[in-house]
Parts: C-alpha cells; sequence; structure tokens
C-alpha cells in the first residue's frame, strides 16, 4: 500500500465536526448543540439587549430557539464575502466573542468563548433554517448538512413565534442528525433545567419552553425577579416549586425568603445569603467588571442544592470557581470561629467540614475562562480560585458577625463534621500502630491522619524537594525527596529490595510491605496516604524516573496501582507571561503542559488581538526552577493541578509487555518494539 501526498486528507469547513463530533459535543443527545443556540440568546440578553428567549420542541422532532436580541448581522463580510450570519454558522472560531480588551465590549463576559457553537450545531443537523429580524426587516437562510441550500434572501414576513412580532431578534429551527447520536430525544428535564437557569441568572429575562402538541402543562415561562436569593429559597423548600405553567403570573414572588430566611420542610430556619462583588477600575490584579453573585445557605440534612455557572454556562461538574468559593467559605468561618473562641481544644477544622452542608448558587463572571473540553462542564481557569475567594471572603466574613447566631448554627455544624472526621482517622491509626517502622528522616510529613485526604509526594531531587515543601499544605501533604534514579526492581526479589536506601524509605513512608499480585486488600491495611503522587520533571530523565517507579510498584506493591491510590503528577512545560493592557486587562500567566497546549494558547491570544510578539514563553527545565508559589499553583494544588491516575492491566496479562520493557536481557525485543512503536508513542505523548 503506497503512503504518499494523497494519503492525507485536510478536513475543510465543518468536514471534522461530521467527522469527529464528540470531539465538539456531546453525542448521547442533542441536548448541547441546542444549549449552543440558547447560549447565543443568553449572551445578548447579558449584554443588555435581549428581554425573551423562547425554545419550541415541535412535533417532528426539531427545535426553534428564538430571542428578541440585536439579531445577528446580515451585511455581507468584508473579509469572506459573504453574509455575516452565514460565516457564523459555518465557519469555526468565528464570531463576536473574542474581544475582550474593549471595555464596552457586548461579548466581554459571555458564556460561548471558543466560536465553534452554533457551527457545531449546524454541522450536526440535516436542516436547519435562521430567521433575522434587524430594523424590521427579515431575512431567511437555511442549510441543509452544514452547507447553504437557501441563499440569505429578504422575506416578506416572518414564521410567527412564541414570542409574537418583534423589530429585532433572531430565529433558528434546527432539526438534529440523528446519524450524530445515542438518541435523537432531548430530555425535557434537563432542557427545563438549563432554562430556568438563564432566568435566574439574568432577573427580569422572561423564558419560555412550548411543547408543541404537548399537554399544556409542558408549557413553561420562568422569570425571577428575586434572582439567586429566590432561586435558592424555592430549591430548598421544593425542587418543584420554581416551575410553573405560563398561565401563572410572571415575577412570581416566594414567600418562602422573605425576611432572608428560609423555612425548610422540616421547619428549621435557615438564612440565606445573597449578594454580589464585582472588580473594580482599582483593582490591578484581575479584570475590571470580573467577579460573582451567590446565594448560599447552610442546612443540617437532607439532599444538597448546588449550581455554579460561568458567564451564564452551566458547570455541573464544578472547577476552580467552586474551590475559590469553598476556600472563601473556610477563611470567613475560621476567622468567625477563632475569633469567638468556639473550637473545642483539639479540634482543627478543614475545609471540607464548612463546606459539607453549603448549599450554593454561584454565578461567576470571568473575562476569559477555561473550559475542560467543549462541552463547558468543568472550569480549569487558574485565576478563578483566587478572584472568587477574594470577591466572596470578605462579604460572607461581614454577614457571619452581623448574623451571630446563624454564624454558631452553621460553625456548630462544622466543628461536628471535623470531630467526626478525627474519629475516623483516629481508627485507622490504630488499626496501623503496631509494627510501624521509625519514618525516614528526609520525610516531612503530614500533620493530618486522615487516609482519605493525605497525599505523598515522591518528588526528584532535593531541589524540588525543598520548593515542595515550602509551597505544601502541611495538613494533608507529605514530600519524600528522592536522589537520582531509583533502582530497577523488575528482577530484584522482595527479599532484597530493602538494600536499596531509596525503595526502604518509600515502603516505610507508605507504610506498607511488597507483596505478590495474588495478596489481597488487607496487604494495604498500615497504607498511610490515600494518594501516592510521583513528581518529576517534565523531561526525558523524569520520565524514566516514573518509569522505573511505576515497575517498582507494578512488581512489588500490585494491590496500591490495583486500588487506584498511584498518580502521576504533570507539571507544566512553559510558562506565557501576558502583558496587562492597562486596567481594563490585567497580566495573565498561563502555564502549558507541552509545545502542544503553548501553541494552542498562543492561537487564542492572537484571536483575542494580543500581540504574540509582546508574550514571553519561558521554558521550565526542572521542577527546581520553580518557586514554592508556582510549584503549588500548578502541580500540588489540588483545585489546580492536574493529575494522571496510574491504571495497569490486568496483571498477569501486562507481564510479557514488562518483561520486554525492563528486562535485563531483553535489549533485542525493546529495540524492535521502539522501532514498531516509537512513532506512535511520540505521537500521542
Amino acid at each position: 500500500m503506497s503512503y504518499n501526498a494523497e494519503s492525507i486528507a485536510v478536513l475543510k469547513g465543518l468536514e471534522p465536526v461530521r467527522h469527529r463530533p464528540g470531539m465538539y459535543t456531546r453525542t448521547d443527545c442533542p441536548l448541547h448543540i441546542i444549549q449552543e443556540a440558547i447560549d447565543n440568546a443568553a449572551d445578548e440578553a447579558l449584554a443588555g439587549f435581549c428581554r425573551g428567549i423562547a425554545v419550541t420542541l415541535h412535533s417532528d422532532g426539531s427545535v426553534t430557539v428564538e430571542d428578541d436580541g440585536r439579531g445577528i448581522p446580515v451585511e455581507i463580510h468584508p473579509a469572506e464575502g459573504v453574509p455575516t450570519v452565514e460565516i457564523v454558522f459555518t465557519h469555526l472560531h468565528a464570531g463576536g466573542k473574542f474581544n475582550k480588551t474593549d471595555e464596552g465590549a457586548a461579548y466581554r463576559f459571555s458564556g460561548g468563548l471558543h466560536g465553534v457553537g452554533v457551527s457545531v450545531t449546524n454541522a450536526l443537523s440535516s436542516r436547519l433554517e435562521v430567521e433575522v429580524m434587524r430594523g424590521g426587516v427579515c431575512h431567511r437562510l437555511v442549510f441543509a448538512n452544514g452547507a447553504v441550500s437557501e441563499p440569505l434572501r429578504q422575506v416578506s414576513s416572518p414564521t410567527p413565534g412564541v414570542l409574537g412580532k418583534k423589530k429585532n431578534g433572531t430565529r433558528a429551527r434546527i432539526w438534529p442528525d440523528a446519524r450524530f447520536f445515542d438518541t435523537p430525544e432531548i430530555p425535557i428535564h434537563d432542557l427545563e433545567r438549563l432554562l430556568r437557569s438563564k432566568a435566574v441568572l439574568l432577573p427580569g429575562l422572561e423564558v419560555h419552553l412550548h411543547v408543541e402538541g404537548g399537554d399544556l402543562s409542558q408549557n413553561r415561562v420562568w422569570r425571577f425577579s428575586g434572582g439567586l436569593r429566590q432561586y435558592l429559597a424555592e430549591r430548598l423548600s421544593s425542587p418543584q416549586s420554581s416551575v410553573f405553567s405560563s398561565s401563572n403570573l410572571f415575577d412570581k414572588e416566594s414567600l418562602l425568603y422573605q425576611n432572608n430566611v428560609l423555612d425548610s420542610q422540616d421547619g428549621t430556619p435557615l438564612a440565606i445569603f445573597a449578594a454580589e462583588k464585582y472588580v473594580t477600575e482599582q483593582d490591578e490584579t484581575f479584570a475590571q467588571g470580573a467577579g460573582a453573585a451567590w446565594a448560599l445557605s447552610w442546612t443540617s440534612e437532607g439532599a444538597l442544592a448546588r449550581e455554579s455557572y460561568v458567564n451564564l454556562i452551566p458547570t455541573p461538574a464544578g472547577g476552580t470557581h467552586e474551590a475559590g468559593l469553598r476556600q472563601a467559605a473556610f477563611e470567613a468561618m475560621r476567622s468567625f470561629t477563632e475569633h469567638h473562641a468556639l473550637l473545642p481544644k483539639g479540634v482543627k477544622l478543614a475545609a471540607e467540614d464548612v463546606f459539607a452542608r453549603l448549599n450554593f448558587v454561584l454565578a461567576a463572571r470571568l473575562l476569559d475562562p477555561s473550559f475542560q473540553g467543549q462541552t463547558k462542564e468543568r472550569l480549569i481557569s487558574r485565576d478563578a480560585l483566587p478572584l472568587m475567594a477574594r470577591m466572596l471572603r470578605d462579604p460572607l466574613e461581614l454577614w457571619l458577625n452581623e448574623n451571630p447566631e446563624t454564624a454558631k448554627a452553621i460553625a456548630e455544624m462544622a466543628i461536628r463534621a471535623a470531630q467526626a472526621r478525627s474519629r475516623a482517622g483516629q481508627k485507622v491509626e490504630k488499626k496501623k500502630q503496631s509494627g510501624v517502622a521509625v519514618l525516614p528522616g528526609k520525610l516531612s510529613d503530614c500533620q493530618s491522619e486522615d487516609l482519605g485526604r493525605n497525599e505523598l509526594f515522591l518528588v526528584e531531587g532535593d531541589s524540588a524537594g525543598g520548593s515542595a515543601k515550602s509551597g505544601r499544605d502541611k495538613e494533608t501533604q507529605a514530600i519524600l525527596p528522592l536522589r537520582g534514579k531509583v533502582l530497577n526492581t523488575w528482577e530484584i526479589d522482595a527479599d532484597n529490595l530493602f538494600a536499596n536506601r531509596e525503595i526502604h524509605d518509600v515502603s516505610v513512608a507508605l507504610g506498607i510491605d511488597p507483596h505478590g499480585p495474588d495478596a489481597d486488600d488487607a496487604v494495604l491495611s498500615g497504607l498511610r496516604y490515600g494518594k501516592v503522587i510521583v513528581m518529576t520533571d517534565a523531561d526525558v530523565d523524569g520520565s524514566h524516573i516514573r518509569v522505573l517507579l511505576a515497575t517498582l510498584f507494578y512488581r512489588h506493591f500490585p494491590r496500591l496501582v490495583a486500588r487506584g491510590h498511584l498518580y502521576f503528577a504533570q507539571p507544566p512545560l512553559y510558562r506565557l507571561d501576558v502583558p496587562g493592557q492597562g486596567k481594563r486587562r490585567p497580566p495573565l500567566k498561563i502555564y502549558a503542559l507541552d509545545a502542544e497546549e503553548r501553541d494552542a494558547a498562543l492561537q487564542k491570544l492572537a484571536k483575542e488581538h494580543i500581540r504574540v510578539s509582546e508574550v514571553s514563553v519561558s521554558r521550565f527545565k526542572g521542577l527546581g526552577e520553580m518557586n514554592p508559589e508556582q510549584l503549588w499553583e500548578t502541580t500540588m494544588c489540588p483545585d489546580t493541578r492536574r493529575l494522571l491516575r496510574v491504571r495497569f492491566p490486568e496483571a498477569r496479562a501486562a507481564l510479557p509487555v514488562m518483561n520486554m520493557l525492563m528486562g535485563k536481557n531483553e535489549a533485542a525485543g525493546r529495540r524492535a518494539w521502539m522501532e514498531k512503536n516509537g512513532a506512535a508513542v511520540g505521537a500521542e505523548g
């Protein structure tokens, strides 16, 4: 079979989306491609140009999304020579959301940041009809399988919609292509929750849901003049009370949150703290206008109500903005308990003690958020953690001190949680006390005795070990520096392992002895850490050390790996320093795991009209080059780091491969394997 230039395929336009839809959206159902159209309408509302959004589920399986915003521009694009609305639906990375430097930009804090939203919707639809009203004039454009089937033309009147006649707005009717999805059905409950959230986050916005040919009870209208406070109150009282039919009056006021107090189902009075705070022009650390709105309430029992959003986008998997909320709640409560001397002797609060019974709705506003994947379910922006912590801590601490009885009740719940956690840790400790050897002198141990929270970092070199010791969380993180490369233990008997000092120290620090693949979980009874994290440089030597340690654990501590305790840290290889642009956009640090991430970050900055030539790119030679703050932020902080959990195949199935890779007399086999697979491994790595 020949391999030449003709063998290389180049996908153009929307072909990459249709070829690999899972890279751009969820493929279990079409909800996410509908959400992209809804998010566009919500961004118009966020910018102040839209007062109503309506979604119609038609009986033929299509979905219409309409709004009364400004309407997508229909003029000929100066660079592309086609109508702008056509570009929006047919070009990836095209839209009005990349301009972040202009303080007056309509989409400065929009949710759709990648510019692939409705173009993905179009690519994965068998048909898509767009009608745009601008200045009372209606234009219509139709697509089939992602391509234009009816060019843009002016029509006499728009198709009737739920919002009625409007001078400006956009209406898109979408027929999702069933070939790309596991099921063509759109889960009505998830759609209702999505639409309801838009009304919650944009007080005064009317959001309609109409089910064609369905029961009248399925039609909904949401409008929350009480904002986040009203929504959280209704969620805590009754999960369904915030959903009411279109026959009800708008601006439904809930009696549940009068005087800032909610009467829950069991009659327990619960205070709701709702507020918002955003960065002012005097702050040079974060972008002006960034910040959050929130509603918080602690409950003693029952299911928790927790929702978070970033620029109107739901983040069901949480992320760094929720981590910032957790940190703010912990620091505010710790300050309150210390000031009022509420902590019993020997009790030390942890963040999870305060966070355990916290209900919240958090709406973060970020200038340039980074999400995990195009579906945007988890926020990974590192700057979001300190931003949320700063915005929330002082207002929350003030509220606690202004409501001392409520604050003391919350403190009592947190203290009980801390005491229960301490008792659980002591039970584990009593089980493993007998026969524990003296810990290695170079081990900087953690203070906690809770196996579920404790982490042991095996760090390459004393230099990196010093930074790790200075930057760690002493409560839960232990550091064991390793000198040089550990022994290849593949052909070493367990009886001879401890002749090597490094391996001896690792085993003693872990609290477990070497064992075979047939051992049961009882061999882990003395384990002192829930996570064992190998932290080495992001270079060839670091990779070699990881391989040697992985060999040690696979060969002599297989139950540790099988139970999911072993991880590899993923420190960044590059740092990008983006210069500030006045108070409107402060300086920015971006960390990249590898060259691919570095190049992607530079391309993204270029699209945001930032001169790439002014961005300083530096490469870390090793962990020892990082100061403690950098090492903590990028590699050790549980909320911002990236860990890779190590999983091995069934023990005996991997033996031939491991023997070929690590055996002393297998050089010929290794060479043949590398010649055959080296390019593929390099491409994946």
